[in-house]
């Protein structure tokens, strides 16, 4: 019996492994496109022509153009056996990775070749390449700076370009590091406050950090040209803070980041019953998870609290440093919305997030990083991202206000003095330390209560040696024959009360004691107060 074939409609260059049933406005079938080939249509002919696709790809494509693959037993047939990559090797990793980002530019051309096209267009733009470094951007495997020595730092900062309206337009309002460590898969942000007052050389004079980036010239070796390398300069010469590449973004990223996965859940916890209420913005929102789409993320990361021609905002208790938390929420949250929502997987959600991107960002990552930063960013549990910023309204802050003589400007001064980093440098250390001791950031006064003069500024190195750089000295009131430490700290740093235990032999007690040393520590805020007693020999090695 004849076969009745009919036409299928245009469509060229699909690759199949197996018999396949191609449906057109009729239905009909065509039963005989066989294993391992492709068709096209020349003329009335149907030409079948061996190739090696991969199935993953040709999975994604034909599914788009509505194509059936039925569960067949291919014709046997002798193959050679080929290694098949361990599911935990790298390779396998990148190679899922390469396939997902083929599959994102084949199915999008299948749909409509625009879409391909746009998405291609968007990484070009973002990352500073064209179509020959993407294919070698998929096919390579990039290090980052960084990476070897255990930590990348990419410095994020935040303007109002998108807003022409807005005064101060190029000022970064929102600064943060984000830290990944490349050893252990953690990692955490840390916000940089835009009211921090700090010498801008390009400036030739202090200013609030936020005017870095408006040191347009700026050009010096080592760094990126533009503000961004004066802001990069000044957070790795005053803060220690090494950076490995920069991120400049406007708040309009929120806006088209959060439409493009679809919306955000964040969990607002104000001090105020009611919630948080911006009357700048007029973004009103209850205490508990809030569902946000992308204009209400974009006031969020905007409001700080401010009053508005009378009308009282609340639930900001911190203002800036209650906004730059909310931001660095938010970012979390885009993150792991993308990651659920499978966003590399569909074409329409990656034109309109690479959109985002490529009207919002500009950054020194060429695709190949961000390749490369992918694949680090799936290794950190993002539940267990660290949120941080520089102490201000605690019991030893490390920030206090300040205003300026000259100019009359409000701003934020290290508690140690103007031009004083030692305490935020250290806190980074703290952050980036294996170090338990370290990582708790206790602070500790010793008090000289024995005979010998100079023992507490002896035993202060001591401490400092082992990793407890927060430590003060002074002379106690009274002598006394024994040693005794003050436990203030709630049980939050039990490393470095270990430590004090097996380098002052005595006893801990609370401040809440009655012995007379314990009332030596009332006064006191630092998390331990040691009492130095007679019991201790200077002649003594502690170390």
């Amino acid at each position: 019996m004849e076969n009745k074939h009919v036409k299928p409609t245009s469509i060229e260059g699909v690759y199949t492994r197996r018999p396949i049933i191609i449906k057109d406005r009729s239905r009909a079938v065509h039963p005989h496109i066989t294993s391992a080939s492709y068709f096209h249509h020349h003329t009335d002919e149907i030409n079948l022509v061996e190739s090696y696709a991969d199935p993953q790809l040709e999975e994604a494509l034909l599914s788009s153009m509505k194509i059936d693959l039925p569960e067949v037993n291919p014709p046997k047939k002798a193959r050679r056996k080929k290694s098949k990559p361990s599911e935990s090797s790298p390779w396998s990793a990148k190679r899922k990775l390469v396939t997902a980002m083929l599959s994102i530019l084949l199915v999008g051309f299948s749909i409509g070749g625009w879409y391909g096209a746009r998405i291609i267009g968007e990484i070009d733009k973002v990352f500073h390449g064209n179509i020959f470094s993407d294919a070698s951007a998929l096919f390579s495997q990039a290090t980052l700076k960084g990476q070897d020595q255990g930590r990348v730092n990419i410095l994020v900062a935040g303007d109002s370009a998108d807003d022409p309206g807005h005064g101060g337009a190029d000022l970064t309002d929102s600064i943060m590091v984000v830290s990944i460590d490349t050893q252990n898969h953690t990692g955490f942000m840390l916000s940089i406050p835009r009211d921090l007052w700090v010498n801008i050389p390009g400036l030739q004079s202090y200013q609030k950090i936020n005017a870095a980036n408006t040191v347009t010239n700026f050009n010096t070796s080592g760094y990126p040209s533009g503000g961004m390398g004066q802001l990069e300069q000044v957070v790795e010469t005053d803060l220690g803070i090494p950076i490995d590449y920069y991120a400049l973004v406007n708040y309009g990223a929120f806006k088209d980041a959060v439409d493009a996965v679809g919306g955000i859940t964040i969990d607002i916890q104000s001090s105020d019953p009611r919630g948080i209420y911006d009357a700048y913005t007029n973004l009103k929102l209850p205490n508990g998870e809030d569902y946000l789409n992308g204009q209400e993320a974009l006031n969020l990361a905007r409001a700080r609290g401010d009053d508005a021609a009378g009308d009282i905002s609340y639930g900001f208790q911190n203002t800036d440093f209650t906004r730059t938390e909310n931001q660095r929420e938010m970012v979390v949250a885009i993150v792991k919305k993308a990651d659920t929502l499978g966003v590399l997987t569909n074409p329409i959600r990656v034109n309109q997030l690479f959109g985002a991107l490529s009207n919002n960002l500009k950054t020194d990552l060429n695709f190949q990083d961000v390749l490369a930063l992918t694949d680090l960013i799936k290794t950190v549990n993002l539940s267990s991202l660290g949120s941080y910023t520089y102490s201000y309204s605690s019991a030893n802050p490390l920030l206090v206000s300040y205003k300026d003589p000259g100019s009359g400007e409000s701003a934020l001064i290290p508690a140690a003095g103007i031009g004083n980093y030692g305490q935020l440098q250290e806190y980074y250390q703290q952050l980036t330390s294996s170090n338990p001791v370290i990582k708790e950031g206790a602070s500790v006064e010793l008090l000289n209560g024995s005979d010998v003069v100079g023992l507490a500024k002896q035993e202060e190195t001591t401490l400092r040696s082992k990793g407890v750089d927060n430590v003060s000295i002074a002379d106690a009131n009274n002598e006394y024959p024994g040693t005794m430490i003050i436990d203030n700290s709630g049980g939050k740093d039990p490393s470095t009360k270990q430590l004090l235990e097996q380098l002052f032999p005595g006893s801990v007690v609370t401040s809440n004691s009655s012995s007379l040393e314990a009332g030596e520590a009332q006064g006191y805020t630092t998390s331990f107060v040691v009492v130095l007693g007679k019991n201790l020999d200077n002649t003594q090695n502690l170390n």
